[in-house]
């Protein structure tokens, strides 16, 4: 079954948390309806109703609408009524079982839809966690919370729901906490944490460790080093990687379960000449492998470029002003649906089109947009 019947088929088991023999449409046409325009280019409900208008006939042919198109109200009262743990479940079972082995790194990382809060009625924006597979691009799973302080909750439920055997996940500062490094590995994965100010005692003892290691050229430490070299737009960016076997003997690093490796990573970056630095160290369960623990180190910033910024930019969701909690969450969740869908079906060809750009052909051309989600035969949803 193609990615998107396989959608199609778990928004299907969806429950309808409307009152039976008071519905005037489907539940299901509606998530349709909603899944399709969204990939469109709508962000709101006025344009997913304007959506399902301007394509009634193409949609037709795979949905029943026995009254017609929803309403704008109608699709907004059912993203308030519906329970987002379902619409989260849909998203994670359909990404395991479409992609089930495609998660070599884990980055965990979260973000606010900012359009969502108000400073003047008190309302906090809506505020969540998300796994995203940074080699393939997709959102594996999400957790929200009401705050970024609750990040720490948020992540340690997130984990358990994850399938993390043979994964290396990445996570940054507010995530080096000894309870999800536990479960981590518990689970059969790996972890590469930043050491920071909000573990000191760790922290103090990886840099002095490693600033002591480096004045005498890591001598009797057997290094893994690696070094790589950025350049274009005016800019040369230097990242030098060291990784050693953590010590026996450091007493903080006994709390860290099947730790193995501690590294450093230096950051140089030249722009005009105007010269700036910046080094980082980490804590992993991996193996001391310079190389391997950069590169995972520079792809846990995908889910910022590739998902964030993508979010923000293409789907404008910090500027969705969507302020019900319900409706808030089953949106974002929609949105990044909508990405994974963008993302399993990679362009073929020399011409490589942007999300944006495809998401607007998508828009312009229903059979495009059809293509995307496999659904070209006339076969009823």
């Amino acid at each position: 079954m193609s990615p998107g019947k396989h959608l199609i088929s778990l928004l299907s088991a969806i429950e309808d948390p409307r009152v039976v023999g008071r519905t005037w449409h489907k539940l299901i046409d509606i998530l349709s309806i909603a899944l399709f325009s969204v990939l469109a280019g709508a962000q709101g409900w006025d344009e997913m109703e304007e959506w399902g208008i301007a394509n009634e006939a193409r949609l037709r042919q795979y949905l029943e609408l026995p009254h017609g198109i929803p309403g704008h109200d109608t699709i907004r009262r059912i993203f308030e009524v519906l329970d987002p743990k379902q619409l989260d479940a849909c998203l994670l079972n359909w990404v395991g079982q479409v992609c089930p082995d495609l998660h070599s790194v884990i980055a965990i990382d979260g973000k606010s839809v900012r359009g969502s809060g108000s400073h003047a009625k008190g309302v906090r924006a809506l505020h969540s966690v998300t796994a995203y597979a940074s080699l393939s691009g997709l959102v594996l799973a999400q957790q929200r919370c009401e705050e970024k302080s609750n990040e720490i909750t948020a992540i340690e439920a997130l984990l358990p729901v994850l399938s993390l055997k043979g994964s290396l996940v990445t996570i940054d500062a507010i995530g080096t906490q000894v309870a999800i490094a536990q479960e981590i590995t518990e689970r059969g994965g790996d972890y590469l944490l930043v050491a920071k100010d909000n573990q000191p005692s760790l922290a103090q003892a990886v840099e002095d460790y490693m600033r002591i290691g480096k004045a005498h050229d890591w001598a009797h430490m057997n290094p893994s080093i690696f070094e790589t070299l950025d350049k274009g737009h005016g800019r040369l960016e230097t990242r030098h990687c060291v990784a050693v076997a953590a010590p026996d003997y450091l007493s903080e690093l006994h709390r860290w379960p099947k730790l193995k490796s501690l590294v450093r990573i230096e950051r140089t970056r030249d722009i005009a000449g105007q010269v700036s630095s910046q080094t980082q160290y980490l804590i992993s369960s991996a193996a001391p492998d310079a190389r391997y623990l950069l590169e995972a180190s520079r792809m846990h910033w995908a889910i910022e470029n590739g998902l964030h910024h993508c979010l923000d930019v293409t789907f404008r969701e910090d500027a969705s002003t969507v302020r019900l909690r319900n409706a808030t969450a089953n949106f974002a969740t929609l949105r990044r649906i909508t990405l994974n869908l963008l993302r399993m079906r990679p362009e073929s060809g020399k011409k490589k089109r942007s999300v944006a750009a495809r998401r607007k052909v998508a828009g312009w051309n229903p059979d495009y947009l059809f293509e995307l989600l496999q659904l070209t035969t006339l076969q009823r949803i």
